[in-house]
């Protein structure tokens, strides 16, 4: 796995080279909202909500690799098929995909491993499919169905990899930041685990 060091709030120390500095954003949310659903977008007869029950591996890096590659997603990219595999085909892991028109468009990951809190895993929209005002709508379906499995709290977190809007999106659908971390990380582009040229939002790393 990457190397990742965590920082204490308020201190700092150079990067070192090959590696990154990101802020992670933890997010609860106590109780189900109490706001309407979020609207169905433009199209909406075309889209259709499916559990990959189990996901096969392959699919599932399909989904990962294509929704996180513009935002530096690496740690299961990271993962060999013998660990990843025993967690996206926990039962108590729930892999939704968003199909528009038959065509995969983004997904949800609701892990319910934990009694205490279910967790927003993954999140995100496939290149194509992003402007489309989907996100929010699937979003929202996920916490949703979440809190409709008996959740006894939800979780999620982002970061600033991730796109601007995610952060102000979990906020608005409810979610409330409890704390910020400072980690760095390595540079999943500079050893081959990510293209070189992905996520040109942030800068490579000194090597």
């Amino acid at each position: 796995m990457a190397e990742r060091f965590e920082l204490k709030p308020g201190k700092s120390a150079p990067v070192p080279r090959g590696h990154l500095s990101v802020i992670v954003t933890y997010l609860s949310m106590a109780a189900p909202p109490d706001r309407p659903p979020v609207p169905a977008p433009a199209g909406a007869a075309r889209l259709e909500l499916r559990r990959a029950d189990p996901p096969g591996v392959s699919f599932y890096r399909y989904l990962y690799n294509t929704v996180g590659e513009p935002w530096l997603w690496h740690e299961r990219r990271r993962m060999t098929d013998a660990e990843l595999a025993p967690i996206v085909t926990d039962p108590r892991v729930e892999v939704w995909v968003l199909y528009d028109g038959g065509t995969p468009a983004g997904y949800v990951e609701i892990d319910r491993r934990d009694p205490a809190a279910a967790d927003i895993a993954y999140f995100g929209m496939l290149p194509d499919f992003i402007g489309r005002k989907l996100g929010p709508w699937l979003l929202d379906r996920g916490i949703r169905m979440a809190w409709d499995g008996g959740a006894a709290a939800l979780t999620v977190n982002t970061c600033s990899f991730d796109h601007p809007r995610a952060l102000p999106l979990y906020q608005s659908l409810g979610f409330v930041p409890v704390r910020h971390v400072t980690r760095v990380v390595t540079d999943p582009r500079l050893q081959g685990v990510l293209p070189r040229g992905c996520a040109a939002h942030i800068p490579l790393a000194a090597s």
